[in-house]
């Protein structure tokens, strides 16, 4: 029977994407691991496998399609013997949301979606229960005599997909709900509305000359999860500031023996071994939010604030604590550029406990950054100002760098915030010592 390949969620954050290239075309035969498509996420553009065999019968989305939800058919995958008669009437897919709807706010635990679900019921069981599965799962299962009721599958809503029956053993009992849909598979809730609607404001503008731009899927779920941030999680903020002139000298020498290496190290390089090494020596609050609990983290792993065009990427830098300096900076220079251009990968920037976002490189002396959830805290750090200060009785000139942590007060509370930020400018002022 016909299969229809599924738009899949490539990202935890998407809820649409853009089908950017076909790599194959009608009548092409594909077997499970072949790469179909290129699609563009909200974070990235990725390749697209198929999970099954059979032969490309129809493309439903064209190349350049914008807006095309997650589960919405693509293409149909035909097995042997079936032709593009056995199709039928192909679904379309689903449109952009229009400019004045409400993004749906994404889902943290989203898993990718399997490229192929059967139109109908495959097959049943022994009992005589119902049963999905892929049509080569079916054929593979009829040469093995199994019984596909006891296998369990792992495809979107229980769908038994090639894997399963290879691993399958007669006789293997088959969970009782393996064909419910887990709860993280349910579709998303839609956003509750955050302010006046696109008809409100429009109308309000009316006489004045302007420009509508669109939202693309980035700049949807930056404004998803900011609302949500900032609805549902309880900031508190914590300044101070911290004497770099230590940390200048010293990044000076460093980047001196260095340069025949071809290493250059940035004050941001600093501040990212820094917060990894507060991390380890307040491990209370190198943890995050997770709805009904606190869950901690062993390494520390940093997230650091990217702009790109349209919007930012928060890579994430994994045990930070153990790397040297050279090797963050490597590993952030790296990161960065991929993120520019949307090469990377979920798993680079999912993850971490905490977040770093700098401004100080355009000069804003101080903000308050947003907490990325499930994160329980992000540093702000502003620029690097020449300021008097009173020391021994003397008013001497430094240079001083403001920053702000803004913490969840469900994750951290004050005085563990306090004991993070006194760690992380310990470290800053006093540079030497993250090399030990």
């Amino acid at each position: 029977m016909p299969t229809e390949i599924l738009m899949p969620a490539l990202s935890p954050t998407m809820e649409e994407g853009t089908l950017a290239k076909w790599l194959v075309k009608e009548g092409d035969a594909v077997k499970s691991g072949d790469i179909l498509a290129e699609i563009e996420t909200d974070k990235a553009t990725m390749e697209f496998e198929a999970v099954d065999e059979g032969t490309v019968g129809k493309l439903l989305v064209t190349e350049g399609t914008a807006g095309v939800k997650v589960n919405t058919p693509i293409a149909v995958l035909l097995e042997e013997g079936e032709s593009a008669d056995d199709i039928g009437a192909a679904p379309k897919a689903e449109a952009a949301p229009k400019q004045d709807t409400q993004p749906e706010a994404p889902k943290a635990d989203a898993t990718p979606a399997a490229a192929a679900t059967p139109v109908a019921a495959a097959a049943k069981s022994a009992s005589g229960e119902r049963v999905f599965a892929s049509p080569l799962a079916r054929r593979i299962a009829a040469e093995k005599g199994i019984d596909l009721g006891a296998v369990q599958g792992s495809g979107p809503h229980g769908r038994i997909v090639k894997a399963d029956v290879e691993a399958a053993q007669p006789g293997t009992a088959k969970p009782a709900d393996a064909q419910t849909p887990k709860a993280d598979q349910a579709p998303a809730a839609a956003a509750a509305p955050t302010g006046p609607s696109a008809e409100t404001v429009l109308k309000l503008y009316a006489d004045r000359e302007t420009e509508e731009v669109a939202l693309d899927g980035m700049r949807r779920t930056i404004a998803a999860r900011l609302s949500e941030a900032k609805q549902t999680i309880p900031h508190f903020y914590l300044r101070r500031s911290a004497k770099l002139d230590e940390l200048m000298k010293f990044r000076a020498m460093l980047n001196k023996q260095l340069e025949s290496r071809g290493v250059k190290l940035s004050v941001n390089d600093f501040i990212i071994k820094a917060c990894a090494l507060a991390l380890q020596e307040v491990p209370d609050a190198n943890a995050v939010w997770a709805g009904d609990r606190i869950l901690k983290l062993k390494p520390s792993d940093v997230a650091v604030a990217v702009a790109v065009e349209g919007g930012l990427f928060t890579p994430v830098l994994k045990d930070a604590q153990q790397k040297t300096l050279s090797t963050l900076s490597a590993e952030m220079k790296d990161l960065a550029s991929r993120a520019k251009t949307k090469k990377l990968a979920p798993h680079e920037y999912q993850g971490g406990s905490f977040a770093i976002s700098n401004l100080g490189m355009f000069g804003i002396e101080n903000f308050d950054a947003v907490i990325n959830p499930p994160h329980g805290a992000i540093l702000a750090v502003g620029a690097g100002i020449p300021t008097p200060v009173a020391e021994n009785g003397e008013v001497v000139i430094r240079n001083l760098m403001s920053m702000t942590l803004s913490v969840d007060h469900r994750v951290i509370d004050g005085a563990l915030g306090a004991q993070l930020l006194e760690a992380i400018i310990r470290h800053l002022e006093n540079p030497m010592g993250m090399l030990a």
